[in-house]
């Protein structure tokens, strides 16, 4: 049985948990640890911690927050945010990690994806690809990098493609066009990837409604679901998230 996973986003900068929209315009919305800590005691299935300044402030992982986020949780963790190389990987897997998610870094320099494949093993590495919509690109979607900030002139489907041949054992498509509206997912886009790759796509960036989880699930053709703004600002818990999927027919493990 293939579980539908539901995973709460800890966006985090200067070691607060913050949520923004279209990658901007960031809220304090507390402690990363604190909140870590609750949605893994509320039946979250992982977590993913992403220091999202790291890479426009040419940065390492802040490690402490990571460090103090693992210690109050029991589920897996994804971490991203300003890894450059197999060593900045090390050191998140020393202190507890589960997984990394490699972005800009991957963009620079493909060769990463395939360095910490091989040496950690492809399901401990996950590229997370942020978009935006580019009706000049075959796919229509073109990846951004540093934060969202810079446009890499990639087709987004063509860079999936390449990162699982790399060694990528899941990939994170964001949409930087929804991301914070709480207007559904990119299902287009979460689609196209999804269909263009044999490893789990995490669909991420606009869940605002349950309906939203299923459409990304179903529509979208995604493995699991990424969810910040519903979840941080208490519009659902994750088990009425799990307990619709499942009314839906979708399996979860509840």
């Amino acid at each position: 049985m293939e579980y539908r996973r539901i995973i709460p986003c800890l966006d985090v900068k200067n070691g607060r948990l913050v949520k923004g929209i279209n990658f901007v315009n960031l809220q304090d919305v507390g402690d990363p640890a604190e909140n870590g800590a609750a949605y893994s005691d509320a039946g979250a299935d992982e977590l993913v911690f992403l220091d999202i300044t790291a890479s426009v402030e040419d940065r390492p992982t802040m490690l402490a927050a990571v460090r103090r986020t693992v210690e109050r949780i029991s589920i897996p963790l994804t971490v991203g945010g300003g890894i450059r190389s197999v060593e900045d990987i090390q050191a998140l897997f020393d202190v507890g990690v589960s997984k990394v998610s490699i972005n800009t870094a991957a963009v620079r320099r493909p060769e990463l994806v395939q360095e910490a494949a091989e040496k950690f093993g492809s399901d401990r590495i996950t590229v997370a690809i942020d978009t935006r919509q580019a009706s000049s690109l075959p796919s229509g979607f073109e990846v951004v990098v540093r934060g969202g900030t810079e446009g890499a002139g990639l087709d987004a489907v063509e860079w999936a493609r390449r990162v699982e041949q790399l060694g990528a054992g899941a990939i994170l498509p964001t949409s930087m066009d929804t991301d914070g509206k709480q207007t559904g997912y990119d299902i287009p886009m979460t689609r196209a990837i999804a269909d263009a790759v044999r490893v789990p796509v995490i669909a991420s960036g606009g869940a605002g409604t349950l309906e939203h989880l299923k459409e990304a699930v179903v529509d979208g053709h995604a493995d699991a679901v990424l969810v910040a703004s519903i979840a941080h600002f208490g519009t659902f818990t994750i088990r009425q998230m799990k307990e619709y999927l499942a009314a839906q027919g979708i399996p979860v493990r509840l």
